[in-house]
């Protein structure tokens, strides 16, 4: 079986053999390349110890040196290298309390998560493949290499990777690997919350983000993420649903791109519904409230798990208003892109389409033709050039100070209504109009 290696690869493992050493391409870029991707990083593993490998490479970055890894640097292009290696145990769940080089390939690869990231190949030997990965590959399994426990117990995180690589790669999970998450889910407490944000957002931004329903069923959202678990047992039972808050979720999911922000917009966007729920005479649900309960219940989570400030404020702005449902006329779509600001329109309507084709059937036409219709006046708007921020006004602060006004509270108070004025009748936004309207509004209040 042969890969085509990347130059850069090959003249980095070739150095390294020249020398003396063994070198092979190692784990996920030989699984993509097999499965015909192509591979965003190349890893390269070796017998040379760190500083025989800074030694024959003119400019290196002591990546993780204690653990054996120097990045090799060509062309600005980094290449991790790492010498074999035995880890010793695993104290915190994440790293070995100490590594012991080896000169065994074969060692090496035992010590790593799947099968499917255990190969390893040159060009010399070809592909080593002691652990039937291109089996697994050819089967669409994750499989652990050796005792699922034992890899679990090493790195809890591993149990998220699993559900994050079967959703990237559309492969099912080996029933032992998954007994084996079912056993030790409670682990992943175990794990820093910004590791577990990296491999959510990895498994939200696949083909497949429904994969999450599986970390419910094994026990692990139950430890980071336990609103949804409360979300997959919360019924609708009105009209407008035809699955649990949390089945909702996962098909909205599906039907928004695989935009960071959309899809934990749509992970969220519901997540208030479990605490905001009320039954009325009929045995109909409702939800009163649950929009701006939601907002505030993902900022907590969000920043729970370590998300950044600008991704966390765009996600709660969408999902406290994605259920706003103004009359559609030209003012009453300015007045809502003024509120959300005019940035997140085109992001709110494809939450809307998204929310929509996650419900039951009822109105379904007329709810997604609602959506279609907003986003069309927005877009006229646009076109139109006009003002849905403030910034947008034909005056600023400082025109109002040179008609004689001073700085403070009332020149705002003036900006404020002028504002208003023209979200009313954009045809305003002149700075002759509004400089009149300014002297007026000036007047009225001496």
């Amino acid at each position: 079986m042969k890969i085509q290696l990347p130059e850069h690869v090959k003249q980095i493992i070739g150095r390294l053999q020249a020398a003396g050493y063994a070198a092979y391409a190692v784990g996920g870029c030989v699984r993509d390349t097999l499965l015909g991707k192509e591979p965003k990083d190349w890893d390269i593993t070796t017998s040379a110890l760190p500083g025989q490998v800074k030694a024959l490479f003119p400019r290196t970055v002591d990546t993780g040196i204690r653990h054996g890894t120097v990045t090799v640097m060509l062309n600005r292009t980094g290449y991790e290298v790492t010498t074999y290696r035995i880890d010793g145990e695993y104290e915190d769940g994440r790293h070995p309390k100490a590594v012991t080089f080896t000169d065994s390939l074969l060692e090496d690869l035992r010590r790593r998560d799947f099968t499917v990231n255990a190969m390893a190949y040159n060009e010399e030997s070809g592909l080593v493949d002691a652990f039937s990965g291109v089996e697994d590959l050819s089967r669409g399994v994750i499989r652990c290499v050796g005792d699922p426990r034992e890899r679990f117990r090493e790195d809890a995180l591993r149990m998220l990777r699993a559900l994050r690589f079967a959703a990237q790669l559309d492969f099912s999970i080996d029933e032992g690997t998954k007994e084996a998450v079912r056993d030790l889910s409670g682990t992943i407490a175990r794990v820093s919350a910004e590791r577990i944000q990296t491999e959510l957002v990895k498994l939200l931004v696949s083909d497949r983000p429904e994969e999450l329903r599986t970390a419910c069923e094994l026990g692990l959202t139950s430890v980071f993420l336990p609103e949804f678990d409360r979300m997959m047992i919360t019924a609708q039972n009105n009209k407008h649903h035809c699955y649990s808050v949390g089945e909702h979720t996962l098909h909205t999911l599906g039907e928004i791109e695989p935009d960071r922000v959309l899809r934990l917009t749509m992970l969220f966007h519901d997540v208030a519904k479990p605490v905001c729920v009320s039954t009325d005479e009929k045995g109909q649900n409702h939800f009163h409230g649950h929009q701006e309960e939601g907002a505030r219940m993902a900022r907590e989570i969000l920043r729970r798990l370590k998300f950044d400030n600008r991704t966390t404020d765009s996600v709660c702005r969408l999902i406290r208003f994605h259920d706003e449902r103004p009359p559609l006329f030209g003012r009453t779509v300015r007045r809502l892109a003024s509120r959300i600001g005019p940035e997140y329109m085109e992001d709110l309507v494809k939450v809307k389409r998204a929310d929509v084709l996650g419900q039951s059937m009822y109105r379904r036409d007329d709810k997604l033709r609602y959506a279609q219709d907003m986003g069309r006046i927005f877009r006229e708007l646009c076109s139109e050039g006009q003002c849905m921020k403030k910034s947008d006004l034909a005056v600023n602060g400082r025109d109002l100070m040179q008609m004689g006004m001073r700085p403070g509270p009332a020149l705002g108070a003036v900006l404020d209504g002028l504002y208003e004025k023209v979200l009313e009748e954009p045809e305003l936004n002149t700075k002759e109009k509004l400089l009149a309207l300014a002297h007026n509004m000036q007047t009225s209040h001496i």
